[in-house]
């Protein structure tokens, strides 16, 4: 019978591919493409679907219509939020490079809420252009605006939460 080759401590290699507990990861394991896609993806659903539902129920409330209105916004979303990830991106170095000496949590904040804002306001328009539409520019114009307005303090405690908590593990695991 052959000798056991199976490391002592199996849970550190095959979490962090090391051989010993204390070694780092020598970065020739890298995150598959894949399941960074994924990431995004998943992150696109969760917060498109809520804001763009938000907004899709102000704008033509709960009717027959509403889950086919909430998707044409979502997928319109889709198109609009890869311009909100690469934003981020600008306004994370801006903010980082106008407020150096700033601590990171803080930072993160300010990011949070700015990206809020701008994600929110695009997203209000594109959710009303599908729902409401340009015909009637007042009825659109006042679409956009109860939609930003509303769904607003949704995007800021998202956007909070997403940039202290997750923003910092999500870069960690899209630079693997």
């Amino acid at each position: 019978m052959a000798p056991n080759t199976m490391p002592s401590n199996t849970e550190t290699l095959l979490i962090d591919g090391s051989k010993s507990g204390s070694a780092k990861n020598d970065g020739t394991k890298k995150t598959p493409l894949l399941y960074k896609v994924l990431l995004i993806l998943a992150l696109m659903t969760v917060i498109g679907g809520l804001l763009t539902g938000v907004m899709t129920y102000m704008n033509v409330g709960y009717s027959d219509t509403f889950f086919i209105d909430w998707s044409r916004a979502l997928l319109a979303a889709y198109a609009i939020m890869p311009v909100g990830f690469l934003l981020m991106g600008l306004v994370t170095k801006f903010i980082n490079h106008k407020l150096p000496n700033t601590k990171a949590y803080k930072r993160n904040l300010i990011t949070g809420v700015v990206m809020a804002c701008i994600m929110e306001s695009m997203l209000a328009f594109s959710t009303a252009s599908k729902t409401i539409g340009f015909a009637n520019q007042t009825a659109f114009l006042n679409g956009w605006l109860e939609g930003f307005l509303v769904a607003l303090p949704v995007g800021l405690t998202l956007m909070v939460i997403v940039s202290m908590t997750i923003k910092p593990k999500i870069e960690a695991f899209l630079k693997s």
